[in-house]
C-alpha cells in the first residue's frame, strides 16, 4: 500500500503555503513540493489582523480569513497532487498547520490560534485532513510550540554524534539532539528572519535581503545589539516560544528610538542578533553539539550562515540538504509526519520541549 502524506505549512513570515508530498518507506522522503504565494492584499490583511491593527469587525474578518486561507491551502494541495501526477486515492491524509495569527502561550488563558479551515481542505481535496495540532499540548500546560523537534529527532538524530537542528523562519527555533537522540530539548530562540525582512521591505523594497548581502555591507552597532539582546526573552529559561506579536515592528522601533544607525548598519545588527541568539542557545542548551543543521528560509542567508560558523567554531554548520531534505521543506514535511503519527494513534509532542504535563496524540481529524 502507498504511504503518501501531504504537509501544508505557512510560517511567521506570512508569505504563502508550502506543500510537501512525503512518502514513508518507512523513512520520510520528499517526493514533490509546491509553493503558493499569498496574494499581496491577503498578506496585508493577515499582517494587519495578526498585529492587532485591524480596525473593522474582528470576528467577521477572522471568519473571512479562515475561509480564504482554507481555500488557498486546498488549492496548494491540489496543485501539488496535479504536479506530482499521483492519484488522490493514494494519499492517506493531509497534515495542515494553518497560519498562526496569534500565539499567547503564557497569558492568563493561554492559547495559540491557527486558521485555514480544514473542513474546506478535506472537502475540496477529498482527503482526510489533520489540523489544530497545537491546542492539545496547550491543554496539558505546554506552550504548543515548537512541534517540529519530534520530527527533527526522527530525521536527524545520530547514535554517535550530538547535533542541533536550527530552523530559521520568521522566528528561529532549536532542537538539541544528544548522541543517541534520547533526551531531546528545544525552544524558540527568538527572531529569525522576521525583523530583517521587515527592514528589507522598508529599506530595499524587497521581501528579504538576498544572501544577507546588504547586512554584510554594514557594521554591527554594538550598543544597539547589546540593547536588543538585553530583552528578557533571551534570558528566560525554556520551555519558551514566541512569535510576531512579541518581536514586532513596535518592539524594534522602541529600541531604535534613541539611535539612528544607517540602514545597512541596522540590517547588520539584526543579522547579528539572530546569529548571537541562536549561537548562545546552542552553547548553553545543546552542549557537546558537533553539527548544526540549518533549515528554513534563513538557511539560504550566506552572511547569517557565515556568522553562525564564526560564532560556533567547534561545530560544523551545514544545511539540511546534506541529509537529503531541502531547507525550505523541512517544516511542511514535519506536518505530513505529524499527521501520520496522529492517524496511527502515536504521540507527537515532546514535554521536555513544550512544557506539557504529558505526551499526547495531536490534532483533530476531518474526514473526507
Amino acid at each position: 500500500m502507498s504511504d503518501f502524506f501531504i504537509g501544508l505549512m505557512s510560517g511567521t513570515s506570512c508569505d504563502g503555503v508550502d506543500a510537501a508530498l512525503t512518502e514513508f518507506t518507512p523513512s520520510p522522503h520528499l517526493c514533490a513540493n509546491y509553493f503558493l504565494p499569498y496574494p499581496p492584499d491577503l498578506r496585508t490583511r493577515l499582517l494587519e489582523f495578526a498585529s492587532g491593527r485591524y480596525q473593522g469587525d474582528a470576528i467577521d474578518e477572522l471568519g473571512a480569513l479562515d475561509t480564504e486561507l482554507g481555500e488557498l491551502f486546498a488549492t496548494a494541495a491540489l496543485a501539488l497532487i496535479d504536479n506530482a501526477r499521483i492519484p488522490v486515492e493514494d494519499i492517506c491524509a493531509v497534515g495542515s498547520h494553518g497560519q498562526t495569527v496569534r500565539h499567547r502561550p503564557s497569558g492568563t488563558y493561554p492559547f495559540s490560534l491557527q486558521i485555514a479551515d480544514p473542513n474546506i481542505i478535506a472537502a475540496r481535496c477529498n482527503i482526510p485532513t489533520v489540523a489544530d495540532f497545537r491546542r492539545r499540548d496547550l491543554a496539558l500546560g505546554g506552550q504548543g510550540a515548537p512541534l517540529v523537534p519530534a520530527f527533527h529527532r526522527a530525521m536527524f538524530a545520530d547514535r554517535l554524534e550530538a547535533r542541533a537542528v536550527v530552523n530559521i523562519g520568521g522566528i528561529a527555533n532549536i532542537t538539541a539532539l544528544p548522541a543517541g537522540g534520547v533526551e531531546v530539548s528545544g525552544f524558540d530562540t527568538g527572531p529569525g528572519n522576521l525583523l530583517m525582512d521587515l527592514c528589507s521591505r522598508e529599506y530595499l523594497h524587497m521581501p528579504h535581503d538576498t544572501n544577507g548581502a546588504f547586512a554584510a555591507s554594514g557594521r554591527v552597532d554594538e550598543v544597539l545589539l547589546k540593547a536588543l539582546l538585553a530583552d528578557e526573552y533571551f534570558q528566560r529559561a525554556a520551555p519558551k516560544s514566541t512569535g510576531r506579536e512579541y518581536f514586532s515592528e513596535s518592539w524594534l522601533a522602541k529600541r531604535l528610538a534613541d539611535r539612528k544607525p544607517a540602514p545597512r548598519d541596522i540590517m547588520a545588527t539584526l543579522s547579528e542578533l539572530t546569529a548571537c541568539s541562536i549561537s548562545q542557545a546552542v552553547i548553553r542548551q545543546a552542549q557537546g553539539t558537533r553539527r548544526v543543521i540549518l533549515c528554513g528560509g534563513g538557511a539560504h542567508n550566506l552572511h547569517l550562515r557565515n556568522r553562525l560558523t564564526a560564532l560556533l567554531p567547534d561545530c560544523a554548520v551545514v544545511n539540511s540538504d546534506v541529509f537529503g531534505i531541502p531547507p525550505d521543506w523541512v517544516e511542511a514535511m514535519a506536518f505530513a509526519w505529524l499527521a501520520r503519527e496522529t492517524l496511527a494513534g502515536r504521540t507527537g509532542n515532546i514535554p521536555a520541549v513544550t512544557g506539557a504535563r504529558a505526551t499526547a496524540v495531536l490534532g483533530a481529524v476531518y474526514h473526507a
